[in-house]
């Protein structure tokens, strides 16, 4: 539970960083976009008063403005329903992807307040010049000289640009920890059984 809660925490603010993506040319390459954007992100998010008082409607409007629009939630939410998701209905797949949006927005709201000095460290990216499907790495240095977190995007290249479908934090993919949540639910209740749990996990966060 402990690193779920860190996984969660690290990949909500790191999944910032994407906010001014489309600013910038198609062409440009994935690690240099999420290296030039983190900064600027992150230094948003550190001096914005409303976020550090911990104004909940500014911090939604910050997520559903500036992260969400970048993840590619549909391709997101049907790896995670794995192979159930061809079964449920159009409608089904639709409550799916809404009741999953609301999720990881609540969970990146409660994530984003937590921004302070990390220090980010990126690896090379090791992908050919024309691929689609990419990896980008790096290092979050924590503060007070705890060990660094290894941290991972996984992006595909759509025609609107480079979206992200996954984060690996710790060597853990976020698809495949929900997934076998996704599964078990399944295999209690059904896609309807499934969507509400989600649903009613949402109305929990809300009301926090």
């Amino acid at each position: 539970m402990q690193l779920f809660r860190l996984f969660l925490a690290l990949a909500g603010w790191s999944l910032a960083a994407l906010s001014f993506a489309a600013a910038e040319p198609a062409q440009e390459a994935p690690d240099e976009m999420v290296k030039r954007v983190t900064a600027e992100v992150m230094s948003i998010v550190r001096h914005d008063r409303e976020i550090k008082s911990g104004n909940q409607e500014r911090i939604q409007e910050v997520v559903e403005s500036k992260i969400l629009p970048y993840l590619d939630m549909r391709r997101a939410t049907a790896l995670a329903v794995g192979r159930h998701w061809r079964a449920a209905t159009p409608q089904q797949q639709q409550q799916l992807i809404d009741a999953f949006r609301s999720l990881l927005m609540h969970t990146y709201a409660g994530a984003l307040s937590q921004v302070g000095d990390q220090k980010l460290d990126y690896e090379p990216l090791r992908a050919a010049p024309d691929a689609t499907d990419v990896v980008v790495r790096f290092r979050v240095q924590p503060k007070r000289g705890a060990e660094p977190v290894q941290v991972g995007y996984h992006l595909y290249k759509s025609p609107d640009g480079w979206k992200v479908y996954d984060v690996n934090v710790l060597g853990v993919w976020m698809i495949q920890t929900y997934k076998d949540s996704f599964t078990a639910e399944i295999g209690r209740g059904g896609i309807d059984g499934l969507i509400r749990t989600l649903e009613e996990k949402n109305r929990t966060l809300a009301a926090r």
